[in-house]
């Protein structure tokens, strides 16, 4: 007869306060991490790296355009005489300087960073285009007529 208590199937229930401890901590960081997720592919979050590398463009641009203004505005105020002349000469270069930086579009360079899902995952135009050739030892050459 069946004296013997019937076993639930499945895992057997773990009451140890450590496991269910690491158990709701990794929970709670996968949720942060699909969170974080949503949020980038909503672009409503941007790397680091790409803030970085955007102000990095635009300093370097306004650099530029401020190292170019007394090549540019020397010739002009060379054959000036009058000091409101050169003054609008002056504030017309740097006004275009600002103007530059004005039109930036942050939204422009957002997202420039690829993130993979996983390291095993590879771009396919990435990849170098396979050669198909046969594997193994090569057939015997079959003799005509001997």
């Amino acid at each position: 007869m069946m004296t013997e208590t019937k076993r639930k199937a499945g895992r057997p229930p773990i009451d140890e306060p450590d496991y269910n401890a690491a158990r709701a901590r990794k929970m709670t960081a996968d949720a942060e991490l699909a969170e974080l997720e949503l949020r980038k592919a909503k672009r409503e979050l941007v790397a680091s790296d790409d803030v970085l590398a955007a102000w990095t463009d635009v300093l370097s641009a306004m650099k530029a355009k401020m190292t170019a203004l007394p090549t540019i505005c020397a010739p002009m105020c060379a054959v000036e005489t009058e000091i409101a002349v050169i003054q609008n000469i002056l504030e017309g270069q740097v006004n275009e300087a600002l103007d530059e930086l004005s039109a930036y579009k942050p939204e422009d360079h957002a997202g420039r960073t690829v993130v993979s899902n996983s390291a095993g995952d590879v771009d396919a135009e990435a990849t170098a285009p396979t050669k198909r050739r046969r594997v193994g030892r090569p057939r015997k050459a079959a003799v005509v007529g001997e």
